[in-house]
């Protein structure tokens, strides 16, 4: 296992990798953790400055999330949300074929080891109102209002 800090405008991330593919984003990171890089956590933090410098929308780094197979599933849906959209939890259960599965939505969202990459933040209540996010809700606005601010149709 390697890992590597990132500062990013919402604070230290931990980026975690096995020895191919990324593993976990933690965040909230003691900035003095012992780090272990290694060229999967490199790339993933580059792609991340880009992402928070507002060059890049869509990251191609190599995951391994371990989940469940709904969860999976789940995970899968939410890369299909694009930069600067969102939708709701309903949205994700329709797109799986499982439209009463929305607060089963709700949980495996939240349990996304690698947020931001899988964008679990572009995805909100029905009504149109924020909803829990592990990182809190003044990173989920500040995620959204991002990618609104570097959208281009």
């Amino acid at each position: 296992m390697s890992n590597q800090l990132i500062n990013t405008p919402i604070g230290w991330l931990n980026v975690v990798a096995s020895v191919n593919a990324i593993t976990a984003i933690e965040f909230d990171a003691d900035p003095d953790l012992q780090q272990q890089p290694s060229e999967t956590t490199e790339q993933c933090c580059l792609q991340l400055a880009e992402y928070f410098n507002g060059q890049r929308e869509k990251f191609d780094v190599e995951l391994d999330m371990a989940g469940t197979a709904f969860q999976q599933t789940v995970w899968q849906a939410l890369n299909g949300i694009g930069y600067g959209d969102t939708c709701s939890y309903g949205d994700i259960a329709n797109d799986i074929g499982n439209p009463k599965a929305v607060r089963a939505v709700g949980a495996a969202n939240g349990k996304n080891p690698v947020p931001i990459i899988v964008p679990c933040h572009r995805v909100i209540g029905s009504s149109g109102k924020l909803t829990g996010y592990a990182g809190g809700l003044d990173i989920k606005v500040w995620l959204l209002e991002h990618e609104k601010l570097h959208f281009v149709k």
